[in-house]
């Protein structure tokens, strides 16, 4: 499967009405997606301005980064990524190839999740963050187990 074709069918399930990509396969991917759908804004990032200003610095439905991470170092994509995701944009989707210096670990201290590749039989792999999805709700991290009254002069900590 081609770098395009696997970020047209994360779009295809995002089904997002504001984009943010960089790299010629997202921006393809963004552009076939925007022809078939309506009313879909298309935002393509400049990654050589350093930190994300006007329409990269708006949170968007779906972000889409494809060679990008492997041509700048380390630090600068961990900015880069970071900032998509503190910025506010729901999804993001990062292809990078399995040649690059990018390894899974790297990845996942990010918040990212492996969707694809990595296997040895595919030339990249496919991260993905979801905003929705990512801290899932614990049932200890709530009010009601924080003070608990009920056991006040009953016991000693």
């Amino acid at each position: 499967m081609n770098t395009q074709a696997i970020f047209e069918s994360v779009i295809r399930d995002a089904r997002p009405s504001t984009l943010l990509v960089t790299g010629g396969a997202a921006e393809a991917a963004a552009r076939g997606w925007q022809s078939s759908a309506s009313d879909v804004r298309i935002h393509v990032l400049d990654t050589g301005q350093g930190e994300l200003a006007g329409p990269g610095a708006e949170p968007h439905d779906l972000a889409l980064v494809a060679d990008t991470l492997e041509s700048m170092d380390r630090t600068t994509g961990t900015q880069l990524l970071g900032q998509l995701r503190n910025l506010g944009n729901r999804q993001i989707a990062v292809l990078v190839s399995n040649t690059s210096e990018w390894r899974l670990t790297d990845l996942v201290a990010l918040g990212f999740t492996r969707q694809a590749g990595g296997d040895g039989r595919s030339s990249h792999s496919l991260y993905t963050y979801n905003i929705d999805t990512y801290n899932h709700k614990r049932d200890w991290n709530n009010p009601k187990y924080w003070a608990n009254p009920e056991m006040w002069d009953k016991a000693r900590w």
